[in-house]
């Protein structure tokens, strides 16, 4: 583990970029060697301020819901609430809430999906360009509204390394925009995800069974047809990330 004259983790968030990635660095290789569950509990002892766990409530969303409420029964779950999910995604947020009691706090856009559409027309329809303002209304901004009105200090989240080739090199610990983010099941396969679901009686998001591989909105999602790689599912294969795991130097920082 990290040795005691190098600078703390809250100290961490003040290094510049260089010393702050060479800490890093050396506290991730420390939680490699650890199980989910242990790097959950370690990140609850260590990681400062409030912590929360975003969910867009996907196909394999209820293993992180699990993993956290199983070790922090009260964690904030985040939902950023674009208008546009599909009925059986609101039912799974529904059936998920109740089931594991969450602590669900719902954040959307200022303006409603009507009216944007008023506004700016079909956003999503406007190549990337479009694509991008589009979640930086509806995702990107309420879920920076959602950290600062939280007050949260620490950001779990679900991404794995073998969801897309844009996050096949990222770290557990990282800081973005001056948090500190967490992805405990960074390095898990689709395995290791169904035998969790399998082994705690968790479900599957409903339209696993109708061959989608990735939920988000209705116009952005399609089913997984043969040749096609999970990245290809989503934003007409234009883009995989939707701007909420991006580090774009805010205030935060």
């Amino acid at each position: 583990m990290p040795n005691r004259t190098a600078p703390t983790l809250e100290e961490l968030l003040t290094l510049n970029k260089v010393q702050q990635t060479l800490r890093l660095t050396e506290v991730n290789q420390h939680l490699e060697s650890l199980s989910a569950q242990e790097r959950v509990v370690w990140a609850l002892e260590n990681l400062q301020g409030n912590h929360a766990l975003s969910s867009s409530f996907g196909i394999q969303a209820a293993v992180m819901l699990h993993l956290l409420t199983s070790v922090k029964s009260d964690i904030p779950v985040v939902l950023t609430d674009t208008g546009y999910l599909f009925p059986e995604t609101y039912q799974f947020i529904d059936e998920l809430t109740e089931r594991l009691n969450l602590n669900l706090k719902v954040y959307s856009a200022p303006v409603s999906a009507a009216w944007q559409e008023t506004r700016y027309g079909k956003l999503w329809e406007q190549g990337v360009e479009g694509i991008e303002r589009y979640n930086q209304i509806n995702k990107v901004e309420p879920m920076r509204r959602a950290l600062d009105e939280l007050n949260i200090g620490t950001w779990f989240s679900g991404l794995r390394r073998e969801q897309s080739q844009s996050r096949a090199s990222l770290p557990i610990l990282s800081v973005q925009n001056g948090v500190f983010k967490f992805l405990p099941v960074i390095d898990w396969t689709n395995k290791e995800v169904h035998y969790y679901l399998k082994d705690n009686d968790l479900p599957y998001h409903p339209l696993w069974e109708q061959g989608y591989l990735s939920v988000g909105d209705t116009h952005t999602t399609q089913k997984w047809q043969p040749g096609m790689n999970e990245e290809q599912t989503r934003f007409f294969g234009l883009k995989r990330e939707c701007g909420l795991h991006e580090d774009n130097n805010d205030t935060h920082q």
